[in-house]
């Protein structure tokens, strides 16, 4: 005969102490959390309440979002919780969620996504147009033009094709899909070009590392 887990979907409880995050070893004593699947008799899965998720160490966040690992639920053996009352409710958890999920949505980069999350961090999510601006305020700022810089993607039909030498003079417009556009010279003609489609030339150059920082987002927006 099957055993029956002590727990329904819905329940409200508690981690015991002294137990530990299974994949990281984090102390986890004391989290909370809604039971939102039932596995098997012997597990159960915690969706951690908004309180819980707000005490929730950003350094633990950016780990596990590098990891590929969940921070918002887990995976634990029915013996590793109690029942406990209810401390919020469905919309203050969504809530608190969608903050730590614009927070924390570059931590899977690394020191790069931390550097993203710097410029654009305070930038509404969905406004794209605004993160665009916020990127073209950040660049105009830290780089020195001009700037000597290479085609890393070449489009369609050129030119310039893929590895032409440009000679970057400023940010000077923003497309919706094509994000920042940059006044070049090539060829002592004077073109329009995508930013996300460049490579600084000297790797020393203190604009090399801007650059690159705008090309990863942008792939990975």
């Amino acid at each position: 005969m099957k055993t029956k887990s002590p727990f329904r979907t819905g329940d409200s409880v508690i981690v015991k102490p002294d137990v530990r995050d299974p994949d990281l070893g984090t102390g986890i004593g004391g989290w909370q959390g809604t039971v939102s699947d039932i596995s098997d008799a012997e597990t159960v899965c915690v969706d951690w309440d908004s309180q819980t998720l707000a005490a929730m160490p950003g350094s633990l966040i950016d780990q596990c979002e590098e990891q590929g690992l969940a921070w918002d639920q887990m995976y634990l053996g029915i013996g590793d919780v109690q029942a406990a009352p209810r401390r919020d409710t469905p919309a203050q958890r969504a809530q608190t969620l969608a903050r730590l999920h614009a927070e924390h949505q570059w931590s899977h980069l690394g020191a790069e996504g931390s550097q993203i999350q710097a410029v654009i961090g305070a930038v509404d999510p969905g406004d794209e147009w605004a993160i665009y601006e916020a990127w073209a305020a950040h660049l105009r700022q830290v780089l020195r033009f001009p700037f000597e810089a290479f085609v890393a993607e070449a489009p369609d039909r050129g030119p310039p094709h893929q590895g032409d030498r440009l000679t970057v003079q400023a940010i000077t417009d923003i497309d919706d899909l094509r994000g920042l556009i940059v006044t070049c010279t090539h060829q002592r003609h004077r073109i329009h070009f995508p930013l996300c489609d460049l490579e600084v030339l000297d790797h020393r150059s203190p604009n090399h590392a801007p650059v690159k920082m705008y090309v990863v987002w942008f792939a990975n927006r």
